[in-house]
């Protein structure tokens, strides 16, 4: 089999890995002649990392062929699909020629289960050893470790690699049992834990140099030997949403405690794709995108914005978050009374509350209130939803009412976050301020 149907085979096999976004790394480049490959450089890019640089990543198995039997798997060894296998010098190879091509920044390299765990962990091990002492590669990458791979495998990946990852699979223990019982979540959450300790390791090694007073010769430079570093980018995860019937409640819950006992950089979440051939197990359809939408959606608020994963998916929803309408405004909707919230005098935790207020501009507001009142025209220059945040802020020449009108509310914000987005065409009129303004005064008088 030649190298480009091998490359075919298995990037298609390598699609249902969602996590491989490259932030968070360690920033190299080869300025100066130094090496080959930059973290930091853009190419051809096909996706955005959360910090909002693009990336592109050659994406790829190094073989799926694999022994275990998983239902949810395309690649299950019961599966009737065409199978290939790279040699650890031909992915090297094809990071090295991608990256001269300006097609790729680095490399996110998973695999099938083939002899044991420890072959296959030592293969995808020096495929990254090979990139970094070998040819100097200074480029991102991104290795998915097998959980029942030997300690040292595991400590040898992370030496070389920005980011590890370990998929939990599925969000509970039950699911996990019924859709692949050859998988052990006991070693998948131990193997966790070692690669925490490594990172916590080598994040003190680097606090304790940088505290260090460097000692030299008279009319010498000082220089401190370097911090051994481990995965600078964290470890991730990955969990299919609809395989089984885990509710959203359920999988955020697994979210936090993974966020809080392993310290994850990234929780992701893949919708269950159908796929040939499967076990009557599976449900036969898809569920909606707009749930692993939602899910990302509420997992940043978990992340970012304080709150807890037991708080975000209303009791009255059966454990489901609503597909009509974004977690933090489904929210605010089932506590009204914690609003209208004063956005000069409300603490940070609770702007951060407000439907349609991010990070970045609870920020600019509080460092803006500091000097002068914030007023409605400060939110219009901001470029703010104001038909979704207004009925929920008072400001100095805004005030909803002491009592909204809930019922008012919710069917005017609901039907705003519900409709449906048009592509503008390049001859739209841009609305004036004057007409943005009079377009924000229903929702700012709905006052009894």
């Amino acid at each position: 089999m030649n190298r480009q149907t091998k490359l075919a085979i298995l990037a298609d096999a390598a699609k249902y890995d969602a996590s491989c976004a490259s932030s968070g790394g360690e920033r190299r480049d080869s300025l100066g002649g130094r090496g080959i490959g930059s973290t930091e450089g853009s190419g051809i890019c096909h996706s955005y990392a959360p910090d909002g640089r693009c990336i592109s990543l050659l994406k790829i198995l190094l073989t799926n062929f694999c022994r275990y039997d998983c239902l949810y798997c395309v690649n299950r060894v019961s599966s009737n699909v065409p199978r290939a296998r790279f040699s650890v010098h031909e992915v090297v190879d094809l990071t090295l020629d991608f990256y001269r091509r300006n097609c790729i920044e680095g490399l996110f390299l998973s695999s099938g289960i083939i002899r044991d765990p420890d072959y296959t962990m030592e293969q995808v091990v020096e495929v990254a050893r090979q990139l970094r002492k070998v040819h100097d590669f200074r480029g991102y990458i991104h290795l998915k470790t097998i959980p029942d791979a030997s300690p040292e495998l595991l400590r040898r990946a992370g030496l070389y690699a920005d980011r590890l990852s370990i998929n939990v699979e599925l969000p509970t223990l039950q699911g996990l049992q019924q859709l692949a019982p050859e998988k052990d979540a006991t070693a998948i959450r131990r193997s966790m834990a070692r690669i925490a300790i490594h990172i916590d390791d080598a994040q003190q090694a680097q606090r304790e140099q940088r505290a260090s007073t460097a000692k030299s010769l008279p009319q010498s430079r000082p220089r401190r030997a370097e911090a051994p570093r481990f995965a600078a980018g964290g470890q991730s995860t990955q969990m299919i949403v609809g395989a089984d019937d885990a509710d959203d409640r359920t999988i955020l819950a697994t979210s936090a405690l993974l966020y809080g006992s392993y310290r994850l950089r990234r929780v992701y979440y893949s919708a269950f794709s159908p796929i040939p051939d499967a076990s009557r197990s599976l449900p036969l359809a898809a569920p909606p995108l707009i749930r692993e939408h939602r899910l990302y959606q509420a997992d940043w608020l978990m992340r970012h914005y304080g709150f807890a994963h037991d708080e975000i998916v209303p009791s009255a929803q059966g454990g489901m978050l609503s597909l009509h309408v974004d977690p933090k405004l489904a929210w605010a909707l089932a506590h009204r009374e914690r609003f209208p919230v004063d956005l000069n005098r409300a603490p940070r935790e609770l702007l951060l509350r407000v439907p349609g207020l991010g990070v970045r501009t609870v920020e600019r507001l509080l460092a803006a209130r500091r000097v002068r009142r914030l007023r409605s025209d400060d939110l219009r220059q901001l470029r703010l939803p104001l038909r979704k945040i207004m009925p929920f802020v008072v400001l100095a020449d805004h005030r909803p009412g002491k009592v909204l009108q809930p019922q008012a509310v919710a069917v005017s914000v609901t039907a705003a976050a519900m409709a449906v987005p048009r592509q503008s065409s390049l001859f739209d009129e841009l609305p004036s301020a004057s007409a943005s303004a009079s377009h924000s005064l229903p929702l700012a008088s709905v006052v009894p």
